[in-house]
């Protein structure tokens, strides 16, 4: 007598169907936020870069002129300025002047900074705000008041956006939340 033995394909339960989705999300949660964070501090390290390419740029420029770029406040307009001095005033004269930051070239950059072009392109951070800037001497020659610095002040407000001179400007608090994420060289 022949005995068939029945063959049983079995499958994937509905339960262990949904545990292996629900892993799978899981991971997908955590390589996403992992990416978020590693952006994050890519930015961060870039922007360090870029003041630190601004601030040899300004050290240059004050050997060379006897003092650096007259910038006074912290608002915006700053980067436009920086950018005419380090790079755009140079660059236009027959035969080339003095270029002092190189990577200021807008048609061959990697950074990815500069917005606009010829006289009203300004200076970006790695989120698109522009860089602020602040001289430590005042056009007479007299010592800014609003300045951390003697030299300059030179920093990025960073992802949020948000930056707060604190109720006497200077110097401004860095454990203010909107000051937290600023980078800055002083």
């Amino acid at each position: 007598m022949k005995t068939h033995q029945k063959s049983t394909a079995r499958g994937f339960s509905l339960i262990e169907l949904l545990a292996s989705i629900t892993i799978i999300v899981l991971l997908a949660g955590l390589i996403v936020g992992g990416l978020g964070y590693a952006q994050d501090k890519q930015a961060r390290e870039k922007a360090k870069v870029q003041i630190a390419l601004l601030s040899k740029g300004l050290e240059d420029f004050n050997l060379d002129n006897g003092s650096y770029p007259v910038g006074t406040g912290s608002g915006t307009g700053r980067s436009n300025m920086l950018y005419q001095r380090l790079y755009f005033d140079g660059a236009r004269t027959n035969p080339p002047g003095r270029i002092y930051v190189a990577e200021l070239d807008p048609n061959n950059t990697s950074q990815g900074w500069i917005a606009g072009s010829g006289t009203a392109a300004r200076i970006n951070d790695p989120w698109g705000h522009e860089y602020r800037y602040r001289s430590g001497r005042l056009a007479n020659g007299n010592i800014n008041p609003s300045a951390i610095n003697p030299d300059f002040d030179l920093w990025s407000i960073g992802k949020d956006g948000r930056h707060n001179a604190g109720t006497n400007a200077s110097p401004f608090d860095p454990n203010h939340a909107d000051n937290r994420d600023d980078i800055r060289n002083f």
